[in-house]
């Protein structure tokens, strides 16, 4: 493990990856590798990774994360690593249809949907969910929402973690908690990269599913606003965001967007 508690190799990061014969179908945007799939195929993936028992890594990963492997080689290998980058961003999306005009049509796996999807259609296999982020206030929130909106759901746990790096203590700690708790699905909420670093240790930790999801846990809970569905649907939802959280955000959605476009060109040269 590194000095910051990322994972020092490739084989920490789970048992399914984009080299995997079960994961042939994924486009590069920029050095990152997508998957090529639908919301509903995505939730029945990971519905059946938790059934099963595998210990797999999964990422929504956006414009932000492709920009932030292009400047971050730890980070790149890790989305490059076993484990699943679902396209979660918009941005991403135009860019891998680009490239698969004549092929299966890319879509959007949006975090806070692929939540509520596998949740919902989870119940009828009785899946076990735990939950991993956020503060403790927002998770009781988070879990009366669950259970007014969707009857029946099973949470199997919940851990609200001090803030801090994803080291070993992080780990241990995590993992005592959620293999305690019989869990089908880990879903993280940290943001990323951290999420992305702790899926890939806990996955490999407690041998299930481990998924980051971001603001999904806020977002339902109601401790946060969603941009309005049309934005989410025409690739503006980022200046919803922006203009709620312009200190926070600044820099991801104007050097970053920068990056992301500096990225995908610079790896299609190099592919030609």
């Amino acid at each position: 493990m590194t000095a910051q508690g990322h994972p020092a190799d490739d084989d920490a990061a789970g048992s399914i990856g984009p080299t995997d014969p079960s994961r042939v179908n994924t486009i590069f945007v920029g050095s990152v590798p997508f998957e090529v799939t639908t919301l509903r195929r995505a939730s029945q993936l990971v519905i059946e990774n938790g059934m099963q028992k595998r210990g797999v890594s999964i990422r929504l990963a956006n414009a932000f994360c492709v920009a932030r492997a292009a400047e971050d080689a730890e980070y790149d290998r890790l989305l490059n690593g076993p484990g699943i980058n679902f396209p979660d961003g918009t941005p991403v999306v135009w860019a891998m249809r680009i490239q698969s005009a004549n092929g299966p049509k890319p879509e959007r796996v949006r975090g806070p949907s692929l939540f509520e999807e596998v949740i919902d259609i989870g119940r009828a296999s009785t899946s076990r969910h735990f939950l991993l982020g956020t503060t403790a206030e927002t998770l009781n929130l988070l879990e009366s929402k669950i259970q007014a909106r969707y009857p029946g759901t099973v949470i199997a746990g919940r851990h609200a973690p001090e803030f801090g790096p994803v080291d070993d203590k992080f780990v241990t700690e995590a993992a005592i908690i959620i293999e305690s708790s019989k869990t089908d699905i880990v879903w993280i909420a940290l943001g990323s990269p951290k999420q992305d670093f702790a899926s890939v240790q806990l996955a490999k930790a407690v041998g299930r599913p481990c998924i980051g999801v971001g603001a999904a846990f806020d977002f339902m809970a109601g401790t946060a606003r969603e941009a309005p569905p049309w934005m989410q649907r025409n690739g503006l939802e980022w200046i919803y965001r922006f203009a709620t959280e312009p200190r926070r955000l600044w820099s991801r959605y104007t050097i970053g967007n920068v990056q992301f476009v500096r990225s995908i060109a610079r790896h299609q040269l190099l592919r030609k």
